[in-house]
């Protein structure tokens, strides 16, 4: 196939050949001269990005079957299956090839992550960069015009590397940097109509090591959380549980001074956005998010703590339905999809049927740390990273969550699997979340009531914060109960084994629920009269309060909305005794229930007392 000298924009416009990346100049020499080309660069440049856009429009009519070698499992290219011979009408064994190679129009096969697969597949990829054939199927009586593998280098990401000159010698080999693509171009336009001029200025100052680090990938990514008003560290990923630190390599190998503060400063101060530490309600948020942009994101916290109920319900909410759930310690490759023979001859595969249909969907990945098998992974793997299952896109896709524990908790090494960089930087958004993100005091409050009360009460004043990281949600729910049953609340903590359970003393608790005078929220609006003249008289001698203020100023600070909207009428009698600079700091970090609840309350001081500091 030859090329033009002038190549079709995406707008519709023409482009000289001058413009071309030179990625995308490689890729026409190669069509053209029906060579296989091989592409090493560093993860995250745009190389995938490249073929999908200027083959569209440079060589329309030409359809790129895209393959993710490291998700391949040694069915899904080839496979023996009994057919029953037209001649005969006996049953034969034939080599079924995948459907996707038979696309029924001129082709390019791009083999993505070459190096990534596994050795049965191995030998099947060098086979069709060899001679372009598969088994007993000649790829170009099939369509192919163009055969690519694109890899990176680094043993970080690849256990091998090709050796044998036998293979080498028939393929041309060009090795590219962030420079040789268009991603600049591709960014410029997603985000109109923001100037990223200055963006780029930025990234182009920084060093070879950091600009390595900040991919042109993980830059969109910070982009698009830059555009949504949340924290530009989100859009770096976590690599086996840590955020990736944006720092030059020290004089002993070693990480040298972590800069990434003040680069993602930088880039927000190019876009003129702020940088915030963090957004109220925050899980909430990045899968609304998520739901209207169509992202991957992860969520990473520690157990129990109510992540997956929240996530779904989010969704629940977004979506209008169900959002499609797989815990990966119990999904299989025949979850997600099975290869058939086709009538036409060729290997098809079956979607699982909650994958096929046009309504929209969301998929919630839970325990995606804790896959089953590698085969399993795999598979998920090319869901999460390009949207389609065993070739074929999944229709109305809108958003996939992924749910996940930290390698570590409380001490402890918990049994995950680790990541590479190339896998975390799929997600748009990466969070770690703390269990105070998760608003699952309400939902214990809303189904278990004053029992639920007495046990939150215990859990913020009485614990301290080791306590209250080994007594999670899950675990406060089996201490209510527990309670009700009359059992010994120590069984409803984490067991540790050898007779021993969680380090958490449970006396305050124990005399919590046999009535030992306390004070919460519903017990200060009990005896108001009594606290709102405590407070009075600690207003006489000073504006900045005292004792009593600072407990009430605690249990207010602690309370759930639910029980400041339940105790409305003392909540305002009490705020309004406060010294101004302890009312101010409930604003502060608060969700946006929370904000209009406050803001209600200081409004009606307001007209109570129209002079005067609030």
């Amino acid at each position: 196939m030859s090329t033009e000298t002038e190549q079709l924009t995406a707008a519709g416009g023409r482009r000289d050949r001058h413009d071309l990346s030179r990625l995308e100049s490689f890729v026409d020499a190669m069509i053209d001269l029906g060579q296989t080309g091989q592409i090493f660069g560093e993860h995250g440049i745009g190389k995938t990005a490249t073929f999908f856009s200027h083959l569209d429009r440079a060589h329309p009519g030409t359809t790129l079957v895209y393959v993710p070698a490291a998700n391949l499992t040694p069915d899904d290219l080839l496979i023996n299956a009994p057919v029953r011979d037209p001649r005969s009408g006996e049953l034969v064994l034939r080599q079924l090839v995948m459907s996707q190679l038979k696309p029924g129009t001129p082709f390019v096969l791009l083999i993505d992550d070459s190096l990534q697969a596994g050795d049965t597949i191995q030998s099947q990829l060098m086979q069709i960069a060899c001679d372009w054939t598969l088994g007993e199927h000649d790829l170009r009586a099939l369509g192919c015009v163009g055969v690519f593998l694109t890899d990176n280098e680094s043993l970080s990401e690849t256990s091998v590397r090709r050796g044998d000159l036998a293979l080498l010698d028939r393929m041309v080999t060009m090795r590219i940097t962030a420079n040789d693509t268009s991603w600049r171009r591709h960014l410029a336009a997603k985000y109109r109509p923001w100037d990223l001029n200055p963006v780029f200025a930025v990234w182009a100052s920084l060093s070879p090591a950091l600009r390595e680090l900040l991919s042109p990938r993980t830059l969109d990514h910070v982009l698009a959380n830059a555009k949504e008003g949340f924290p530009l560290r989100w859009g770096l990923p976590l690599i086996d549980g840590e955020r990736l630190r944006l720092a030059e390599p020290g004089p002993d190998g070693g990480p040298g001074q972590n800069r990434t503060a003040e680069i993602l400063d930088r880039v927000a101060e190019a876009l003129g956005v702020p940088n915030p530490a963090t957004v109220p309600d925050p899980v909430r948020q990045v899968v609304r998010a998520a739901l209207r942009n169509r992202w991957t994101v992860l969520l990473q916290g520690p157990p129990g703590c109510g992540k997956t109920q929240l996530v779904r319900e989010t969704v629940r909410a977004g979506l209008g339905r169900e959002p499609l759930y797989f815990s990966l310690p119990v999904t299989n490759v025949e979850d997600l999809c099975a290869p058939i023979p086709s009538s036409d001859g060729t290997l098809d595969n079956l979607l699982a049927a909650n994958f096929t249909g046009p309504e929209p969907k969301a998929i919630v990945w839970d325990e995606y740390n804790r896959p089953k098998d590698k085969a399993a992974f795999a598979k998920l793997m090319e869901i999460t990273q390009e949207w389609s299952l065993a070739g074929r896109r999944i229709e109305n896709l809108r958003a996939q969550i992924a749910v996940q524990n930290p390698p570590y908790h409380l001490g402890r090494k918990l049994l995950v699997a680790r990541n590479n960089i190339a896998q975390a930087t799929r997600f748009t958004a990466s969070l770690t979340v703390d269990p105070a993100d998760i608003p699952a005091n309400e939902w214990l409050l809303a189904r278990y009531g004053a029992d639920a009360e007495t046990v939150l009460e215990w859990w913020k004043h009485d614990i301290d914060d080791d306590g209250r990281a080994w007594i999670t949600k899950r675990t406060l729910e089996r201490l209510i109960k527990l309670h009700r049953k009359g059992l010994p609340l120590e069984m409803a903590t984490v067991y540790l084994g050898d007779g021993e359970y969680a380090p958490v003393p449970l006396t305050a608790l124990v005399d919590r629920f046999k009535g030992r005078p306390v004070t919460g929220l519903r017990e200060l609006a009990r005896d108001a009269d009594r606290w709102e003249a405590r407070l009075r008289r600690a207003a006489e001698h000073t504006d900045e309060g005292g004792d009593d203020s600072d407990v009430v100023h605690q249990i207010l600070a602690n309370a759930e909305l639910s029980q400041l909207k339940k105790h409305r009428a003392v909540v305002a009698r009490m705020v309004a005794l406060l010294p101004a600079k302890l009312r101010a700091t409930y604003l502060v970090g608060a969700s946006a229930d929370q904000q209009r609840f406050w803001t209600d309350v200081f409004t009606g001081l307001a007209r109570r007392r129209p002079s005067g500091p609030l």
